[in-house]
């Protein structure tokens, strides 16, 4: 290209900016933004587009141009998918792990379906093997749901037992796609959502994706029917983001004067500048970030475990048993601790004593919907498990008072020391994602233990 063309072109694109300066810094301030939710806002009118009026705005789209079907943008209403799920496929038994993406099916299943034919798991794991169980005393094919980070909990039942070569147990999976290419997603799901297809294919599982309008889902619940009748073995369906039209799960009532977040703040203001900080999976990590974001605390005190649910006791066990003379706190949740529970067994008979376990309990699984877990129940106690496992000592708080005693409690006990904080589920609706990529979460992190 003519370097003199290209100089000319500067020069005047130079003169239009400085004639428009004014006007531009005017607007600046009002950058759209695209958030996370795949909302749209400027930032200083507030204007956001919830999913609700997103669906709204795309249906008013459809009818302009109801002459040009492929413009057009469907979504599955979950009550028609249901009846089709239990009219097509012959299933009436549903169990598995809450996911963001199938949030509105799954609360519809839990609004509608009786206990004994639906069963959120402690992991997806123990869905296979359930929906195993289901089919041997039954003869009828199951339903399993979950994320496809839950894929790797997955592979042993499914390889072992399942599968058409071992005991040929046909079932459904119906799998959230988080981190599909092409759309926008957190780097732990980027990386599983690439890896998705080839997973399932190295399983031996057929898949598609599912239709977002009820004709084309009919049609893949068929072909799935059609193959659990003659392969004997699992068919997955795998969901795209906004697939189902919204269902809201009916939450019970407050029961406690305070959400986790209240009560993260608070167990954090008594941490010393030397305490090492190990977050769960979802919601609790993003608020930790946030709050240090407030005081101004840097991050380098806190690793955040964006995915491996259920395992974030285990990398601060191993954290604890090669950093002794500093204290390393666990900031745990329920449905994160029901996933792996074993775990809980290898820290009480490990007896370290620099391990400090925080479970913040609101019995559910927030970041996916809120669906209740098995922690919710009045006879289920996180406390006399860890005794049972050989913690030192564990107990539960249920006020701000008792939560500023027990951390105090926690810091001047030896562990292995278990706090159960009952607390309410929700989060703020603003509540945003760590700004910092892992790697650098974990540079840092690093150079902090690294301090004696």
């Amino acid at each position: 290209m003519n370097k003199r063309f290209i100089i000319k072109n500067i020069l005047n694109l130079s003169k239009i900016l400085d004639k428009n300066s004014s006007q531009l810094m005017k607007l600046s301030p009002q950058v759209l933004t695209i958030q996370q939710k795949r909302c749209f806002r400027l930032e200083n009118e507030k204007f956001t587009l919830t999913v609700e009026e997103q669906i709204q705005e795309q249906k008013k789209r459809n009818e302009e141009v109801q002459d040009m079907t492929e413009l057009i943008r469907d979504f599955l209403d979950p009550a028609e998918f249901f009846k089709s799920v239990q009219s097509i496929s012959e299933i009436d038994f549903f169990c598995g792990v809450p996911d963001s993406l199938l949030k509105d099916f799954c609360a519809y299943i839990s609004t509608h379906v009786k206990s004994e034919k639906h069963v959120i798991t402690s992991n997806e794991g123990a869905a296979i093997a359930m929906a195993a169980g289901y089919h041997l005393a039954t003869g009828k094919n199951p339903m399993v749901y979950l994320q496809n980070s839950g894929l790797g909990n997955i592979v042993n039942p499914v390889m072992s037992l399942a599968v058409p070569a071992v005991y040929s147990i046909p079932m459904l999976l119906l799998i959230g796609w988080r981190g599909e290419p092409g759309k926008r997603d957190e780097p732990q799901h980027r990386v599983q959502g690439q890896s998705t297809p080839g997973i399932l294919a190295a399983l031996g599982i057929p898949f598609q994706t599912l239709p977002d309008y009820q004709e084309g889902a009919e049609q893949a619940l068929l072909t799935a029917k059609q193959y659990m009748k003659n392969a004997k073995g699992p068919y997955c369906l795998l969901v795209r983001r906004q697939t189902f039209l919204p269902f809201k799960f009916q939450k019970s009532p407050p029961k406690y004067k305070f959400n986790r977040e209240d009560a993260l703040k608070l167990v954090i203001d008594d941490l010393s500048e030397r305490d090492i900080v190990v977050g769960t999976t979802g919601m609790l990590s993003r608020e930790l970030f946030e709050y240090r974001e407030i005081k101004k605390q840097g991050h380098e005190k806190d690793f955040l475990t964006v995915g491996s649910m259920g395992h974030s006791s285990a990398i601060a066990l191993g954290i604890a048993m090669k950093k002794g003379k500093r204290e390393v706190f666990c900031l745990d949740g329920d449905g994160s601790v029901l996933m792996h529970m074993g775990t809980m067994a290898t820290i009480g008979q490990s007896g370290t004593e620099n391990f400090k376990h925080i479970i913040f309990n609101n019995g559910a699984h927030d970041s996916v919907g809120g669906q209740p877990t098995d922690a919710d129940n009045e006879s289920f106690s996180f406390a006399k498990i860890a005794l049972g496992c050989g913690y030192k000592d564990a107990f539960t708080v249920y006020s701000e008072e008792e939560i500023k005693n027990g951390i105090k409690r926690v810091k001047s006990s030896k562990g292995p020391i278990l706090m159960e904080v009952k607390c309410n589920p929700g989060h703020r609706k603003n509540l945003g994602r760590p700004t910092r990529k892992p790697i650098e979460n974990k540079s840092d992190f690093m150079h902090f233990l690294a301090i004696n």
